[in-house]
């Protein structure tokens, strides 16, 4: 007769400790704290997501300045959300930021249900960020388990098996549903955010100062940078792009790109053959006759310049970018379902252009010679 383990993963003192914790050395003062309205919420876990605090406290208060009901944000025009979003990455999030506040203002009524089951269905948000939104603004027992939980599970249970492998994050879940407390779930959710985010670090954890240190099985085995197991290492593929940044009369022309895949619905710089697989470190150079008969959509070029390779990373590829500065002779007429626009310098700071571009297109512009000046 075959024995079956029977998890028991419930440990009552696990979210006394944290809660305990979190009251006194967690952080209290974050802008979409100490507040139940959903909207806030929502748009913090989402901006949050594979974002550190740091980098998302300024996007937050401008994009709220901007759209600071989920009406307003429902009813802008996804361009100027994309403009708000410039620079922060991962641009599907902006996408289904907006769908989402559509969807709960037309199925909704404008407010968010409490239910993190429905909230889960929309677009955007999975099960650990709907969990998140109801704990927060409804204080609903729900679990979650993003990067910051899979590391502190890791750590203190001493889990070695690889979190992003289906069997391990399973249980992984079914650790979270059984460790909740039965009151508390807002600090408790927000000590697990906090634990991970400030002591139990990917690097240099502060275990002197944890609440889990008894308890803790990488620490108690000196295994705390060995867990959680990384997920194995592939070769990062190499693509090149050759970008043309045309510029005539004080303006330059930008690209809308389609509205999935890389830098999706955003404005970005015309390109020669897209993102082409490569093994250089750099990317390849092109031929005044490529670079004219690509400039011929637009007009007849005078002169063009090889500029600085600028290298990006993805976090599936990295991208070589070959930037060419063209000026034209003789502008010509863009067609009337053109995906092309002709935007002012002085309006580039503004644009919703992908991050590597604009400091391409800025740096362009803000060390440009007396003949550049001409150009622009």
């Amino acid at each position: 007769m075959k024995v079956v383990a029977v998890e028991n993963f419930a440990d009552p003192t696990f979210s006394a400790d944290l809660i305990g914790w979190q009251k006194i050395h967690g952080r209290h003062t974050l802008p979409w704290q100490n507040t139940r309205d959903a909207y806030l919420v929502w748009l913090s876990e989402i901006m949050l997501q594979q974002t550190q605090v740091s980098a998302v406290l300024g996007y937050y208060a401008r994009f709220l300045e901007r759209f600071p009901t989920l009406r307003d944000l429902a009813a802008a025009p996804v361009e100027d959300v994309m403009a708000q979003w410039s620079g922060l990455g991962y641009y599907t999030r902006a996408r289904n930021l907006h769908k989402c506040a559509q969807r709960v203002a037309a199925e909704y009524d404008g407010v968010f249900p409490s239910d993190p089951v429905l909230l889960a269905e929309l677009p955007g948000i999975g099960r650990s960020t709907a969990a998140a939104i109801a704990a927060f603004s409804s204080g609903r027992r729900a679990a979650i388990m993003d990067g910051n939980v899979k590391r502190v599970f890791a750590r203190v249970f001493g889990i070695d098996t690889y979190p992003g492998e289906r069997k391990t994050e399973e249980a992984m879940w079914r650790r979270a549903e059984a460790l909740l407390p039965e009151e508390g779930i807002e600090a408790y959710t927000q000590g697990l955010m906090d634990m991970g985010a400030t002591l139990c670090t990917r690097s240099s954890p502060s275990c002197e100062r944890c609440p889990m240190q008894p308890r803790c099985v990488a620490f108690a085995t000196s295994r705390t940078k060995d867990l959680p197991v990384r997920k194995p290492k592939k070769a990062t593929p190499e693509r090149h792009a050759v970008m043309l940044a045309i510029v005539d009369d004080g303006q330059v022309l930008l690209e809308q790109r389609p509205p999935s895949g890389i830098w999706g619905g955003l404005l970005s710089l015309p390109e020669l053959d897209g993102h082409m697989a490569t093994g250089e470190d750099a990317a390849p150079a092109a031929d005044h006759d490529a670079l004219a008969l690509a400039v011929s959509r637009f007009g007849e070029m005078e002169s063009y310049e090889r500029l600085s390779t600028v290298t990006h990373g993805f976090t599936h590829y990295k991208l070589h970018i070959a930037p060419y500065r063209i000026t034209l002779a003789r502008r010509q007429m863009l067609a009337a379902q053109s995906h092309h626009v002709w935007l002012d310098a002085a309006a580039l700071p503004d644009a919703a252009l992908p991050a590597p571009v604009k400091k391409l297109l800025l740096e362009l512009l803000g060390n440009r010679s007396a003949a550049q000046q001409r150009m622009f």
